[in-house]
């Protein structure tokens, strides 16, 4: 009993100092976003399912909840949204290509037509990213409509 008393109490020790470090914080400018909404120009009813599911894990700045400051919670997140800003990341949207932004919006489409995204761990905390079909639908509309677009842009020889 004594020893299992001392691997409780080391271990509490361990978690309270952890508490004093974690990953770095994605807290760029959420101006950032706003080429990819002026370039894109989505309805302002995918304009705000944009905001509320998708800008905190695939933009340079995320609304962090307040479970976020407890180690190891917030290297979970962390993962996730260096995760989410590798495979599709709007505050670089001008960095990338015709082609390669018809592509991301193509990946879009396929992650939310079949619901992976938004994704379930995200849906827990955030009931309000849980899309209903017609907002499903909207978004891919939206996207498709892009995507024809970027379809149509010259390509550099």
């Amino acid at each position: 009993m004594k020893i299992v008393k001392k691997i409780l109490i080391v271990l509490l020790v361990v978690f309270a100092i952890a508490q004093f470090f974690g990953p770095e914080k994605n807290t760029g400018d959420i101006a950032t976003v706003q080429p990819f909404l002026t370039e894109t120009n989505p309805p302002e009813d995918v304009t705000a399912i944009l905001k509320e599911t998708c800008f905190d894990c695939h933009s340079n700045h995320t609304r962090y909840p307040w479970y976020n400051t407890i180690t190891p919670i917030n290297y979970w997140l962390a993962e996730h949204v260096n995760d989410g800003k590798k495979h599709f990341n709007v505050s670089v949207w001008n960095d990338y290509s015709a082609k390669k932004k018809g592509h991301k919006l193509e990946e879009l489409i396929e992650m939310v037509e079949e619901k992976e995204m938004p994704l379930d761990s995200y849906l827990w905390t955030h009931q309000e990213a849980n899309l209903t079909d017609a907002q499903i639908e909207s978004v891919i509309n939206w996207a498709k409509n892009m995507r024809v677009i970027y379809s149509l842009v010259p390509r550099p020889e």
